[in-house]
């Protein structure tokens, strides 16, 4: 069974993934709080996610390089690093310090996220078999779990510095599971006298594409629960169930992709879920009342839950084994900084025009992914 040997083969890379799941899930539903803490309108909230990308794009740079020094201790101690980074948001008393914390949390996170990308393109190519969309959902049902726990633990009155260490032990247990056996194997060298040049044109459409997947899924992880709780009217603690929404659909999404990708294969899977994306996203804008709204977040988190990991194989074979991890890194430096961008954009469309205003905006980016995607079938993918 597809999902059997995905579990099983990709054991290492999906704790991972499941790690930065936990660390995304507890802080976008402690979003309200943090950005009360540090007591930052919208649009400098926004900013300050931001610097994260600083810290993703010069992990990324260097995550080939690194992950190929570290072997098959790569993934662990990108883990214990990603452990330590639940109580980097607990330092900051301003919007400054905040910045410098995503900094911090932006290279922690991305050394983990494309370190487990790369070693799943690495095995795809070695079993021939799509892993991604598996993998990807460990990171959603991650994710949903720490939200949910996160906000349980904000309806009873506690706080981030009180659900940040516990959440850190989580991804730290995690990070244990990404152990590799002395039987470990690196990607195949390249041939003898090859170019070693990667193709750029890939690279660049799939990186358009993981921008797009990125400035959605971020921009709905971090606002949905102020959407919800500020422009709706929910209580404290419910907006915490948008996120939830999202982790879960994006898991099941991702879960029914390993199996729907070898039938409708990955570039019609990412066109039929990129429209449905648009709906969640229309829904969300015009929600009347919370519960729409997580449904919306839900249909969202349906139609956005194949397109990176769909990316990322298909990127994965337009290129030789031997060049899948820079590739795949060069793609993540682009994409990654739509995780940041999201949020920022929408704080600045929120303060200008409210969150239904940027809630339409996302709708727009997901539909940008259908001429992408299509141009990227062209070239063989």
């Amino acid at each position: 069974m597809a999902i059997v040997k995905a579990a099983v083969l990709a054991r290492a890379p999906n704790a991972g993934l499941a790690a930065v799941g936990v660390f995304w899930g507890g802080f976008a539903a402690l979003v309200p709080d943090i950005k009360a803490g540090i007591a930052a309108p919208d649009a400098v909230f926004g900013l300050a996610m931001m610097m994260a990308a600083l810290g993703g794009i010069a992990a990324m740079a260097l995550a080939p390089r690194l992950m190929a020094g570290l072997g098959r201790f790569g993934l662990p101690l990108a883990g214990v690093v990603l452990s330590l980074a639940f109580f980097h948001p607990l330092l900051a008393r301003d919007a400054v310090g905040f910045g410098l914390a995503m900094v911090a949390i932006g290279a922690s996170v991305a050394l983990l996220d494309i370190g487990a990308n790369m070693r799943l393109s690495v095995l795809e190519e070695r079993h021939g078999l799509h892993l991604m969309n598996f993998s990807h959902a460990m990171f959603s049902f991650a994710f949903a779990a720490s939200a949910l726990g996160a906000s349980l633990a904000r309806k009873a009155g506690h706080g981030p510095a009180e659900v940040l260490p516990l959440l850190a032990v989580a991804a730290l247990l995690l990070a244990a599971l990404t152990w590799e056996a002395r039987g470990w194997q690196g990607a195949v060298p390249a041939p003898e006298g090859s170019d070693r040049r990667t193709p750029c044109t890939p690279i660049l459409l799939a990186a358009l594409i993981l921008l797009a997947a990125f400035v959605s899924e971020n921009a709905t992880e971090t606002w949905s629960a102020l959407h919800i709780e500020r422009t709706l009217g929910g209580p404290a603690g419910d907006g915490g169930f948008g996120p939830v929404a999202f982790g879960l659909t994006m898991g099941i999404g991702r879960l029914g992709g390993q199996v729907a990708a070898a039938r409708l294969g990955e570039a019609g899977l990412v066109l039929w879920s990129a429209m449905l994306g648009v709906m969640g996203a229309v829904v969300i804008a015009a929600a009347p009342e919370p519960s729409v709204a997580v449904l919306g977040v839900g249909l969202l988190g349906l139609g956005v839950a194949v397109t990176v990991p769909s990316a990322n194989s298909i990127l994965g074979r337009l290129v030789r084994p031997d060049q899948r991890g820079h590739a795949i890194s060069r793609a993540w430096m682009i994409g990654f900084t739509g995780f940041f961008v999201g949020p920022t954009a929408m704080g600045a469309i929120a303060e200008l025009a409210g969150l239904r205003t940027a809630f339409l905006a996302v709708a727009l980016v997901m539909a940008a992914i259908v001429p992408l995607v299509i141009a990227l079938k062209r070239r063989g993918g």
